[in-house]
């Protein structure tokens, strides 16, 4: 079962918009955690020249007894300890170290062994020898100048270290790494928290978004549901947007057709319940005079009158199923490849009767054995024919002719039916097409070229009428191939 249109737009749009969200709140984390490490690293460069300014080049031993005690007074004081100042402060160190690496001064959150560390870390033989101290740690220096990272305990350092060519001290500045870590996860929280908050509103904010866009076509359903299902009336929905008017003016037409169809389905029950009348009306007159006749001669002639009577109401009847099957809404074609020469042979075969009852000459011509296959309907073709033929019948007088022509033609065949009856004049020619419209006093009841240009129209032809070469109508039907 698919979803409502609202719905799937709306996990669509959360969708797209939540993707989009987790992508740029990624991309934001890992830019302001790089952001994080250079800064901090910047921080702790500077920290290194900081210290190398306060302690100088020659510091006397009572200079930095002094400022070791200064410093041991400050770890007292820091937030840890109950003093003012900054969560992050006691995991800021940094010691400076004389030439030989021994520290001259020293913080108090700085780990004694960390410079130990670093040079076991870049001299592949392991710990130094204190008689090469000064060499190694000389020919260490390019490695040993610049950033590390030092794991020490369950703890790691982020370590600078800093030496002056003119300075014989080294300075390592330290920070333990997850300082920056618990700053990145804040930045991190507080990048996603907007979202993850956000994304709630946003999604009700789109769904009443989405309703509001989709108001008129609910108001259009609605609309739709509220009516009568006899009401056949077009809807009026004003304004509309561009992607409803199609739909309402579809729905319109359809509607109109409907309409069109039902009125001609009343119109064609009325003509026949008319046209029915008639015949059985007489079919009556005439089984009662047989019953109330004393005279055994007229009720002969009563029960003969019966036969003509019953014919013309089974004609009527017939024809009007025909035209009932070919409807609108009923017609259902089955196309097939289809020899119409043979077809017609066939058909005339046994039509010929009608024609012999009035001593009449039917004929069919054909140009040819071959080429006359075309794609139709057999059902509807054979009502056709009957149609044509049985009309020709009934109009021409008795010892006249009727014949059919069967003609190929590129793309088409045409199919030619003529008699020797009194034809049809101009201007009721087109007239003739309508249902139960009759000439003269024939016995049909006005529906044979009704049908005919029915079932031409579901081929895709035409057919016209016009003067025969022997004297009467003639009827062309165009079918394409």
């Amino acid at each position: 079962m698919l979803l409502s249109i609202r719905t799937r737009t709306l996990l669509l749009v959360l969708a797209v918009l939540s993707f989009s969200l987790t992508l740029i709140t990624y991309t934001s984390y890992r830019d302001a955690r790089h952001e994080v490490k250079e800064l901090f690293d910047a921080y702790l460069a500077h920290a290194a020249r900081l210290v190398e300014g306060m302690v100088g080049q020659s510091p006397s031993p009572e200079t930095l007894a002094a400022q070791q005690a200064a410093l041991d007074a400050v770890s007292r004081s820091v937030p840890g300890a109950g003093g003012p100042g900054h969560p992050y402060e006691s995991k800021l160190a940094f010691e400076v170290l004389d030439a030989l690496g021994r520290p001259l001064l020293r913080s108090a959150s700085m780990p004694p062994e960390l410079f130990e560390m670093l040079l076991v870390k870049l001299h592949s033989n392991g710990n130094i020898p204190h008689s090469r101290r000064a060499g190694a740690l000389s020919s260490l220096s390019p490695w040993l100048v610049g950033y590390h990272r030092l794991d020490l305990g369950e703890n790691s350092w982020r370590v600078f270290v800093r030496k002056d060519r003119e300075d014989p001290h080294w300075i390592m500045v330290a920070e333990r790494e997850d300082v920056r870590g618990e700053l990145a996860a804040k930045i991190a929280q507080r990048s996603l928290l907007p979202d993850l908050v956000g994304l709630p509103l946003l999604a009700l904010l789109v769904w009443l978004a989405i309703g509001w866009g989709l108001r008129p076509l609910e108001r259009m359903v609605g609309l739709i549901k509220a009516r009568d299902p006899s009401n056949l009336a077009p809807l009026v929905l004003a304004p509309l947007p561009q992607e409803l008017e199609p739909v309402a003016a579809a729905l319109n037409r359809l509607l109109m057709q409907v309409t069109q169809l039902l009125e001609r389905e009343k119109q064609l029950l009325a003509a026949a319940a008319h046209e029915l009348r008639t015949p059985l009306t007489v079919l009556r007159i005439h089984a009662q005079n047989a019953l109330e006749a004393p005279d055994p001669a007229d009720r002969a002639e009563a029960l003969r009158q019966l036969g003509p009577g019953v014919e013309r109401a089974t004609r009527v009847v017939g024809q009007l199923l025909a035209l009932a099957r070919l409807g609108p809404a009923a017609v259902q074609l089955s196309k097939a490849r289809l020899d119409l020469a043979v077809f017609l042979r066939d058909e005339l075969a046994e039509l010929a009767p009608l024609a012999l009852d009035k001593q009449q000459e039917l004929t069919l011509d054909t140009a040819g054995d071959c080429g006359f296959e075309l794609l139709a309907d057999a059902p509807s073709m054979a009502i056709l024919v009957q149609n044509l033929v049985s009309n020709a019948v009934q109009y021409t007088p008795e010892g006249g002719r009727i014949r059919l022509c069967l003609e190929s033609l590129p793309g088409s065949l045409l199919l030619r039916v003529q008699d020797s009856g009194p034809g049809v004049p101009e201007a009721m020619r087109e007239r003739v097409f309508d249902r139960f419209f009759r000439l003269g006093n024939g016995q049909g009841a006005g529906l044979g070229l009704a049908i005919v240009r029915r079932v031409v129209e579901l081929h895709g032809g035409e057919v016209v009428l016009g003067e025969s070469p022997l004297g009467g109508l003639e009827v062309d039907v165009r079918l394409p191939r």
